[in-house]
């Protein structure tokens, strides 16, 4: 394991009725309301976060008084990692690690906008219309890009954008493999759609519009792993994607094992700064490559993405006619081959509770993305290695876009305190340029999207 690397999230499962999945166009408030008892209780902001924002808002010329508080989670890819931009089926869950926006319209046509966590940028302020164009590059390292892109992206498909708001924003999601981007663009988004009184036409037009924002106005090529399993996160739940019909279920961890498995976040302190500029936009581009190749050298007739390469005949075609003259764009896909074929194993052990085989599917994934995908990173490596060696470990993988961020581990309950010291004892050793920046989180499953009953 020398060169993978990922950004972490952690989180800690409840557990339901094995095998219950509903679509997403299915309702599931009554399930929701008999659930077990067991589950886990709703996460509970508590008072602290409101006293952060009025903290925050104290000190910029804004008015949130009495404003709505809407909270988005982080997330948790468990497959195929890297697979969305390749048209793979996609499971994860939401975690919490989270983007606060204290949000009331202000009357105007200004958007006002102050980030705690960029507070060097001062307050963000523009009117409705009036942004840069996009993939100008004197936005090119401002958070202030994600609002600019939620304007550009909504007035493009014809939503009439007249009200304006004052936010102040805060968020404790790592600056890399979590998707705090991704949160931030799905609040911001439905921020301007509420203030407004908007909706979209289609619920998956969330997703759509949030990945517009990166790929149209930011020029990041990312797909949507991350808007979709944010947006439609649930407690205590896994959710599974289909590209095919866009469809959602929601499926828990069997067997009763929700007690016995922990989803760490392994944060090396790094940050990575924007998949635009990361070995992600490289990948993305060369998986593209090969669809291009294979579509005109006729290889695979009716190819349209490297998830449609599904069997070994197919496989093997491709790398007879293609491995000689471009082996590094046959090892992306033999990435992408065999974590889609991992896939199906390891939502069956899911909805069965084999918490044993989950982690080895998930150790699998890693060492492919580090020695076929090539997308990790020194320090995501050094964290794997060494919670590797802690028993109790079931599998452990860089997290979200590579180079930089976090990795994560699958645990057994019982060995978060080994996990803990073992991670304190060599990380700091290994990287001292970032002895005190790394953490180690352990979070809960969660809802990805939720406004707090109680106003600022």
């Amino acid at each position: 394991f020398a060169h993978m690397w990922r950004r972490p999230l952690p989180y800690l499962l409840g557990t339901a009725a094995a095998g219950f999945a509903a679509s997403q166009h299915a309702s599931t408030a009554e399930w929701f309301q008999r659930r077990p008892s067991f589950l886990c209780a709703k996460s509970d902001p508590g008072t602290d976060i409101y006293d952060k924002l009025r903290a925050i808002a104290a000190k910029v010329p804004v008015d949130v008084s009495d404003a709505k508080v809407r909270r988005t989670s982080s997330r948790f890819c468990l497959g195929v990692e890297h697979g969305d931009y390749n048209g793979t089926e996609l499971f994860g869950v939401g975690t919490d690690r989270f983007i606060w926006v204290a949000y009331k319209p202000n009357g105007t046509q200004k958007v006002r906008l102050y980030s705690e966590n960029f507070a060097d940028e001062g307050l963000i302020e523009f009117e409705i219309g009036k942004i840069p164009p996009p993939q100008d590059p004197t936005i090119a390292d401002t958070w202030a890009r994600f609002a600019y892109g939620v304007d550009h992206v909504l007035r493009k498909a014809g939503y009439d954008l007249t009200q304006g708001f004052d936010a102040v924003i805060y968020g404790n999601i790592p600056g890399g493999g979590m998707s705090r981007s991704a949160s931030l663009s799905v609040n911001l988004l439905l921020t301007f759609l509420e203030v407004n009184g908007l909706k979209v036409k289609e619920d998956f037009d969330v997703v759509t519009l949030t990945q517009a924002i990166e790929n149209d106005y930011i020029g990041c090529p990312s797909g949507v792993l991350d808007q979709t399993m944010i947006y439609y996160a649930k407690e205590n739940m896994g959710t599974h994607f289909d590209p095919k019909t866009k469809s959602i279920r929601y499926v828990p961890l069997g067997g009763g094992s929700g007690d016995k498995l922990r989803v760490v976040g392994l944060d090396t302190g790094t940050v990575r700064h924007g998949l635009e500029k990361s070995t992600y936009a490289v990948r993305k581009a060369e998986c593209d490559d090969l669809v291009d190749l294979i579509q005109k050298s006729g290889t695979v007739p009716g190819l349209q993405s490297l998830a449609d390469v599904r069997d070994e005949a197919t496989y093997a075609k491709v790398l007879a006619a293609h491995q000689k003259t471009h082996p590094h764009l046959c090892e992306r896909l033999t990435y992408i081959y065999k974590a889609q074929r991992r896939f199906y194993d390891m939502m069956d052990a899911w909805k069965e509770g084999r918490i044993e085989d989950i982690g080895k599917i998930f150790r699998q994934d890693g060492i492919g993305l580090r020695d076929e995908y090539k997308i990790s990173g020194p320090e995501l490596e050094s964290m794997c290695d060494i919670v590797r060696t802690v028993p109790g470990v079931l599998g452990e993988r860089m997290l979200g876009g590579g180079d930089k961020g976090a990795a994560g581990c699958l645990i057994n309950a019982d060995a978060e305190a080994d996990v803990r010291k073992a991670v304190a004892t060599a990380y700091p050793r290994a990287h001292p340029d970032y002895a005190d920046k790394y953490a180690v989180h352990v979070c809960k499953v969660v809802d990805g999207v939720s406004v707090l009953e109680q106003t600022l």
